[in-house]
């Protein structure tokens, strides 16, 4: 490569990089709201359910997580080491 042009290229490179780090941010923020609206939805959806007698109040709940009560969830964590997030 012609090293006149690796300065650019270098600036572009860094450009990309900035825009890919802002898509994955706003990606991962609406991620995260839409799993708290599903989870807020399901949970009227249940109430809703409960009230017209389609399900019974008093039933094994073994399937529907109460505020984490039986330890199991659903959430996505996306771990990483850059300092940058």
């Amino acid at each position: 490569m012609d090293p006149r042009s690796m300065g650019d290229l270098l600036k572009h490179l860094e450009k990309q990089s900035d825009l890919l780090l802002d898509s994955y941010r706003s990606m991962t923020h609406e991620l995260h709201r839409l799993q708290v609206e599903e989870e807020m939805l399901m949970r009227k959806f249940y109430e809703i359910m409960t009230a017209h007698g389609l399900l019974k109040k008093n039933q094994d709940r073994s399937n529907v997580p109460d505020d984490g009560e039986n330890g199991d969830c659903t959430a996505i964590v996306i771990a990483t080491s850059d300092s940058q997030l």
